[in-house]
């Protein structure tokens, strides 16, 4: 029993064994294995590095034996190396062709009066001729939301010729480009790069005489993009239309001298040329201090055009790496060295200061010396000149013009006189329409010379002498009128006949008398008052029986004050509120409204006539009243001026009189002059030096029937015939 139990017991034993020597094996295949599992992976990144050089060794062998079998077969075929045949194909034509700059260029214009216009296709035909495709667009026509992102990538360069208008406000033209443009600049939906590729160049128009808003709309366009991240091809420039301070004489001069920086720089982008420095710093590097997003845009709305750097601009930002060795590159200071900073930038700052008011201290003195050494410059530039000259003006000397006037050319036919023939009987075939100053202290919207004068508060230019102007008036009005010489007939028969010179229906006696000068209106263009040899020039009239008539735009109340007697004198009343006055005479003087209301004391008032078209502003014939409107309005208004009434109408040129009851002597008007008893009363003046003195009552004449107002005749000469043009529109304009 005993003995069945051992030996049942050991197959037993001997089972379980065999079961720990299997499970023994099986542990130690797997020790065996993750040994060396784990070897091979704490050592992967060996292993990774011998399979890469082992597959680069195959691929150099297998292209470098390749290589060889090629260039044995090529030299075996006696065709050009591998190498040869690729280098002469980046050399070919169509690969030259891929490598394109500058695609084309588009001039952005905004205008008022036509000046930028103008300027835009005058760069046109510059461009034109470099092979370069060019846009002209009107930045009415244009809109930015939709386009102005595709010359970020288009490899166009932008132009943006912009005038600035009144209160440093954009051209009509412009107002949309230019609010679009501020609110993206400002608006982070539209980030910082939105323009990033986008190349362009500035040329502003203005006039420093506004020097509170003195290119304004350039400065800011230029900012704005800028802003944007497009890249400048050059400094912005800003043409000066105020010739005593401008950088080369005229609005056009600066133009021209821009255009040939421009042409310049367009040539070099067309070739591929990039200048990111101004070519100061060594080896054409660029190491500048690493500037704030906020003090770069600061700096760049100080650029004027007086900076001669023309390179492509490349601003630094905050974000910018550091190249210059020793400056920091995050612009990040430590919290322990903040207080040691700050000290620092104060005493830099004291620094700076100190430096800057030394240099305005120089430069002042030397503005000073400057201005004391340069010779006033000449009003009439080339450009103005020639604007004059299409628009029927004779210039004289350097500041003054003599033109005639078309109620001059209508008296001469028998066709009637203008308004002060009618209220004070000039004859106005002898009347010579003339100026001693050409500049203006207002740029008034409703100005028939479309804005050609130059403006100004006080007399910078050089001066001619009024002997000499008024001897070359008097010339330039004889000759003028000379070219009205001829026979009197029909209209019909001087168009027959060929054998007669001057002009159809030309009055042979008016023709005579209109040599001989016997009134002159001051009131052809500018403020003659400004002349400062005012007071001379019309003594030399009076001294050789010549009336004076002259018309002042009410800033000057001064030089009203101090002006010697005059035949009569005209203050200009456009508006009747403050606000109303500057929208509508756009005047350069900050206290107009005070300038006006002591101007407004010298005299009474004056009619207003319609004077012609003017590009900047809107008003055409169809802002003129009619003739029945005008006389309820003259009507309600002499109700309201006590001592005044209305004496006399000239409905020819929709033009009133309201006359002060003084000048009604015994139920009848005396509106008229009596002439020679003027020149006789002003003789008796200039002889007792100012102690004779005489108003107006001491040579006023009766005033003819048909010149009062309610006539048959309505201000109508009823010696002469009244000419009505066939399908055009009544000119009524005239002095």
């Amino acid at each position: 029993m005993t003995q069945t139990l051992i030996l049942g017991i050991l197959p037993q034993a001997a089972f379980v064994a065999a079961q720990q020597v299997d499970t023994d094996m099986s542990t130690n295949a797997w020790d065996f294995a993750y040994t060396h599992l784990m070897f091979l992976w704490l050592n992967r990144f060996y292993i990774y590095s011998c399979a890469a050089i082992g597959i680069t060794v195959w691929f150099c062998s297998h292209f470098i034996t390749a290589r060889k079998k090629q260039q044995n077969e090529n030299v075996h075929n006696g065709s050009l190396p591998l190498k040869t045949k690729t280098l002469k194909s980046y050399n070919s034509p169509s690969i030259k062709e891929q490598d394109v700059y500058v695609a084309g260029v588009k001039i952005f214009y905004g205008s008022q009066t036509g000046t930028a216009k103008g300027f835009a296709h005058m760069l046109d035909g510059e461009i034109t001729l470099l092979g370069l495709p060019v846009e002209i667009i009107n930045m009415k026509e244009y809109d930015p939301d939709d386009n102005l992102i595709e010359e970020a990538t288009s490899k166009n360069v932008c132009v943006f010729l912009v005038a600035t208008y009144t209160d440093g406000q954009p051209p009509e033209s412009a107002e949309w480009f230019c609010k679009w443009l501020e609110e993206a600049s400002n608006d982070f939906r539209f980030g910082k790069t939105y323009l990033k590729g986008m190349r362009y160049a500035v040329f502003g128009l203005g006039n420093s005489v506004y020097s509170t808003h003195y290119n304004t709309v350039g400065k800011n366009i230029d900012k704005w993009l800028w802003m944007l991240s497009a890249s400048r091809v050059m400094t912005r420039a800003e043409g000066d239309c105020n010739v005593v301070k401008s950088k080369h004489g005229s609005i056009e001069s600066d133009f021209e001298a821009w255009k040939a920086k421009f042409l310049s720089r367009l040539k070099a982008l067309i070739s591929g040329e990039k200048k990111p420095c101004s070519g100061k710093c060594k080896k054409g590097k660029c190491k500048s201090k690493m500037k704030s997003s906020t003090d770069a845009v600061e700096e760049e709305a100080k650029h004027s055009e007086h900076e001669e750097t023309e390179e492509e601009t490349f601003e630094t930002t905050s974000d910018s790496e550091p190249e210059e060795h020793g400056e920091p590159g995050s612009g990040l200071i430590d919290m322990e060295d903040l207080g040691k900073a700050m000290s620092i930038m104060k005493k830099a700052k004291r620094e700076q200061d100190t430096n800057e008011e030394a240099r305005n201290r120089g430069k002042s003195l030397q503005s000073d010396e400057a201005k004391e050494k340069e010779e006033p410059r000449e009003m009439i530039t080339p450009a103005l000149q020639e604007a004059l000259t299409k628009q029927g003006y004779r210039l004289i000397g350097s500041h003054s013009g003599v033109k005639l006037c078309r109620w001059t050319k209508s008296m001469l036919r028998g066709r009637g006189g203008c308004y002060k023939h009618t209220f004070y009987g000039i004859e106005s075939h002898r009347c010579m329409e003339t100026t001693p100053s050409l500049a203006c202290a207002n740029k008034c919207v409703f100005c028939w010379r479309h804005h050609t004068n130059p403006v100004g508060t006080e007399w910078r230019w050089k001066m001619d002498q009024p002997e000499m102007i008024l001897e070359e008036a008097i010339l330039n009005h004889q000759n003028m009128i000379k070219q009205f010489k001829g026979l009197e007939m029909s209209e019909a028969a001087a168009v027959k006949s060929c054998k007669h010179a001057g002009v159809p229906g030309v009055k042979p006696e008016r023709y005579e008398e209109g040599l001989v000068v016997k009134h002159c209106a001051l009131s052809l263009v500018g403020e003659p008052i400004m002349y400062p040899e005012i007071n001379k020039f019309l003594r030399l009239l009076h001294n050789q029986h010549i009336s004076s008539f002259l018309v002042t735009n009410a800033q000057f109340p001064e030089e009203i004050r101090s002006l010697e007697p005059v035949t009569q004198l005209y203050v200009s009343v456009d508006a009747s509120t403050k606000d109303s006055l500057k929208k509508i005479d756009r005047p350069l003087f900050k206290d107009f409204w005070q300038r006006f209301l002591d101007s407004l004391k010298a005299l009474a008032e004056k009619g207003v006539t319609y004077c012609g078209e003017s590009s900047a502003s809107n008003l055409t014939m169809a802002n003129v009243p009619w003739h029945d409107e005008v006389v309820r309005f003259v009507e309600e208004l002499a109700d309201l001026l006590p001592d005044y009434e209305v004496a006399c109408e000239h409905e020819h040129s929709n033009c009133m009189l309201i006359a002060h009851e003084k000048f009604k002597i015994n139920g009848d008007w005396w509106t008229w002059i009596d002439y020679e008893r003027f020149q006789e009363l002003i003789r008796a003046f200039d002889e007792s030096k100012g102690s004779q003195k005489f108003t107006a009552m001491d040579y006023v004449a009766k005033t003819p029937e048909w010149a009062l107002f309610g006539s048959r005749e309505r201000g109508f000469d009823p010696l002469d015939k009244r000419f009505q043009r066939k399908n055009k529109t009544k000119d009524i304009s005239g002095c």
